[in-house]
């Protein structure tokens, strides 16, 4: 198989501005913005609990009892905290500092992720070897037709971690199809984990591979693997120290002791907040859980508890024309499997959800396989399925709109 084009080191793919690609940037900004006000209007404006607990850290505290009866809220000795990540937490303190912007907060920080990982999902395309028109064809996908367009408009603290590990994500590809600096690659996995943890997995193969290129002087290997290894450590620390201030140890995130109001959500945990007992269903919602069906037109609807992605975001299956011979190709499957792991192994699904959200984890990975395969792509077929997502997702933010406050 022929390995996946080399970045042009003369105009980098992230530098080069044509009236396509302005287009594109605009076509992302109009939807994003569209979308998240569809989504005030209908969900209106509010501080969230984020932004409550964002409120408080501020004057140097993590609880609050405003908290006390929600959920994925933690008690500890009369206080209540809330099990999120310090990446949702340090994006909302900005908008916790200036009263007006409390209520609209929530719905920018979802902004001002997403729309920079949809605008680079145009460089990641052309860095992993789309050409011409197939680059925006991929990166359409990336912006519009996988769970990113989905998750950033809401103003939802949870979909937000989604959003920041996405972009996240998307520049560590980018970094790594370029210039491999060991520092940034680190950096970026850092700021993923602190969105989403299981996505530090990806460190293994990549961190390997860096590694391995640099065997033959132990001092360059050295040297790289502590400037890829140290940001990853403090990224690692600072969740450790941020979980030991909530709840009494490094290792406990809250999300094994928060408060459940879904029974079943709760029968789960009581199996294991990770356990291979969670796999079978985990498998049947990522790949066959269908729509509901219901009694008026256009009798089917989006199922919370979720979907399919095959159905949500079938351009996914394009990433399959990458194959697995090609080494970089290797590194991104391996990548895309070790972060599904845990996403797979956990109890919870995603409820509310369109789609499989925690696929999201992964997603940016597919992307970069689906470029690699798109010089092999027919034409129509492919950009069908590109169509199909898009049209999907829209479809399910206008099913989320009304549905679920």
């Amino acid at each position: 198989m022929t390995p996946a084009a080399p970045p042009d080191r003369r105009l980098a793919p992230w530098r080069r501005l044509s009236r396509g690609d302005a287009l594109f940037a605009l076509a992302v900004v109009g939807a994003y913005l569209v979308a998240t006000l569809m989504a005030i209007y209908f969900r209106h404006l509010f501080p969230d609990r984020m932004m409550i607990v964002a409120e408080r850290a501020l004057g140097g505290h993590l609880d609050s009892n405003a908290l006390r009866g929600t959920i994925d809220s933690v008690e500890v000795s009369g206080r209540y905290y809330m099990a999120l990540g310090p990446l949702q937490l340090l994006a909302y303190i900005p908008f916790a500092a200036v009263p007006a912007l409390q209520s609209v907060g929530g719905y920018m920080t979802g902004l001002l992720f997403g729309v920079p990982a949809a605008w680079l999902a145009l460089p990641l395309a052309r860095a992993y070897g789309a050409r011409g028109a197939a680059a925006y064809w991929v990166a359409a996908f990336a912006a519009f037709g996988s769970l990113l367009f989905w998750a950033s408009v809401f103003g939802n603290v949870y979909y937000l971690a989604h959003a920041e590990s996405f972009l996240a994500l998307t520049l560590f590809l980018i970094e790594w199809a370029g210039r491999r600096r060991p520092v940034l690659l680190g950096t970026c996995l850092g700021l993923s984990f602190l969105a989403r943890p299981t996505t530090v997995l990806a460190a293994i193969p990549f961190g390997l591979y860096l590694l391995w290129t640099r065997r033959s002087e132990l001092q360059a290997m050295a040297r790289g693997a502590v400037a890829f290894g140290l940001p990853l450590a403090g990224a690692i620390a600072l969740y450790g120290w941020f979980n030991w201030v909530r709840f009494g140890s490094p290792l406990e995130s809250g999300y094994g002791i928060s408060l459940m109001m879904i029974q079943s959500l709760q029968d789960r945990r009581d199996q294991g907040l990770f356990s291979v007992v969670q796999i079978p269903d985990n498998v049947r919602l990522a790949l066959f859980a269908l729509p509901d069906r219901i009694s008026r037109f256009p009798f089917f609807s989006a199922n919370p508890d979720g979907m399919s992605m095959a159905l949500v975001s079938p351009a996914l299956i394009t990433s399959l024309w990458a194959g697995f011979r090609d080494r970089t190709a290797s590194l991104l499957w391996i990548a895309t499997v070790l972060v599904a792991v845990p996403v797979f192994l956990y109890y919870g699904g995603g409820f509310v959800q369109y789609g499989f959200r925690y696929s999201l984890d992964f997603t940016p990975f597919l992307v970069a396989l689906m470029a690699i395969g798109s010089p092999r792509w027919k034409g129509w077929p492919e950009r069908l399925l590109v169509l199909a997502s898009i049209g999907s997702v829209v479809v399910g933010i206008c099913w989320y709109l009304p549905s679920y406050m």
